[in-house]
């Protein structure tokens, strides 16, 4: 699963300081955080309209169409902000066998 994910950071990561005329996702870079934060915002109110949708419907593949749109755009966040997917990955691993709650419970924020 993780090579997908590496491979799309890494066409992202190339992306940075491209010309934003050729690239959409040189386009958002160049933009910077406020576009790329309205776009994930964007996208997570798709997600959450297509399974509502399906909810009802019964068919979730608008569901699946929009995480990918979601998962793309936190990609591009995670680069904006110089983060990996593997860090993504290695902090999962780590709550990993944690009762949500406990884990929540324990950061300091």
């Amino acid at each position: 699963m993780s090579n997908v994910l590496d491979r799309v950071a890494a066409t992202i990561e190339a992306r940075k300081g491209g010309d934003p005329s050729s690239s959409y996702v040189a386009k958002l870079f160049a933009k910077g955080d406020d576009a790329i934060l309205k776009k994930i915002g964007e996208e997570a109110t798709e997600t959450v309209m297509a399974a509502k949708d399906a909810r009802v419907s019964g068919d979730a593949s608008k569901v699946l169409y929009e995480c990918a749109d979601l998962w793309f755009h936190s990609l591009v966040l995670l680069a904006q902000f110089g983060l990996t997917p593997q860090q993504v990955l290695d902090e999962l691993a780590r709550r990993e066998g944690l009762s949500g709650l406990e884990e929540k419970a324990s950061r300091k924020d």
